[in-house]
């Protein structure tokens, strides 16, 4: 099953999509992956419109089974960025529901977990520990790639069987 995972932004939103078995488990194949760059001079309704056709055409190319992004996050000396995150994260989610996608959301903490087994790991570390998980030869970058491919990593696993049905 193709597992698609982003790492929302309005100025780069990370992308990419997996390929693993039907319970996650075993080797795991990187078909794309990537970053969304939104002209920040622009303003934000049309960088979330051009948001939606990247990830459109993404869908549309990669015909993912599932669709994993972080939950939000709230840091209280960076209100502003979750504010803008919930943009980005409003154009996914409603993105995911046109193509009646089904939509894992994990939050970052607990992709940072199972990823390096630190839940406050840091951008660098997420990067190397993605490289170690699939055997990359280089980091993965900008990290925004790393932090999706994370995700992807993470929703797979929660998300199970030919019907769709989530772990429980």
């Amino acid at each position: 099953m193709v597992t698609l995972g982003i790492d929302p932004g309005l100025s780069l939103t990370g992308y990419a999509a997996i390929r693993a078995d039907s319970l996650g488990l075993g080797a795991v194949e990187v078909i794309e992956a990537g970053v969304f760059r939104l002209d920040k001079k622009q303003s934000i309704s049309r960088r979330l419109a051009e948001l939606e056709r990247d990830l459109t055409a993404l869908i549309e190319r990669t015909r993912p089974g599932c669709i994993c992004v972080e939950s939000l996050f709230a840091h209280f000396g960076h209100p502003r960025t979750a504010i803008i995150m919930a943009h980005a994260r409003g154009v996914i989610l409603l993105t995911a529901a046109k193509f009646r996608l089904p939509l894992v959301e994990v939050p970052p903490a607990t992709v940072k977990k199972a990823i390096t087994g630190n839940g406050r790991a840091t951008k660098a570390q997420m990067q190397y520990a993605v490289a170690t998980v699939l055997g990359l030869a280089s980091l993965p970058k900008p990290v925004d790639v790393a932090d999706a491919i994370a995700v992807a990593l993470c929703g797979s696993r929660r998300f199970v069987g030919v019907g769709g049905s989530k772990k429980r």
